[in-house]
């Protein structure tokens, strides 16, 4: 960090060799532990991720950033998810955001998954 205050487990103290890549979802409270774990909020979310995900969200992360949000409603065996991305999804980055709801299904058993890429309409959960 630049300068700034931080804290470590004893013997924790090296960087990890890359930086984070990939599209996660993390589902609520992770995302929200994120942001209060994480500091400074602006860098984890910047632009519009911090004016959209004030409140505790499920968080869309890409490359170790907020990206936008994610909501699932089930119903039966089936799990609909909707992502609202606040930033450009690459050809790769959709297909391994395909691969993050097939995951949340699975956590789910849901046997069946699908996903639309737009606004999401709920609030946070509080």
């Amino acid at each position: 960090m630049d300068g700034g205050a931080g804290g470590a487990a004893a013997g924790d103290t090296a960087a990890p060799p890359d930086p984070p890549r990939g599209v996660r979802l993390l589902p609520y409270f992770d995302g929200y532990a994120y942001r209060v774990g994480n500091q400074p909020p602006e860098l984890l979310y910047p632009g519009r991720a911090g004016e959209r995900l004030r409140g505790n969200f499920q968080v869309l992360l890409v490359d170790g950033v907020a990206g936008g949000l994610w909501h699932q409603r089930r119903s039966g065996r089936r799990v609909d998810v909707t992502v609202e991305p606040l930033v450009t999804l690459t050809r790769a980055r959709r297909a391994e955001l395909d691969e993050q709801v097939e995951r949340v299904a699975h956590v789910l058993e849901a046997s069946r998954a699908s996903l639309t890429v737009g606004p999401v309409t709920v609030g946070g959960h509080a």
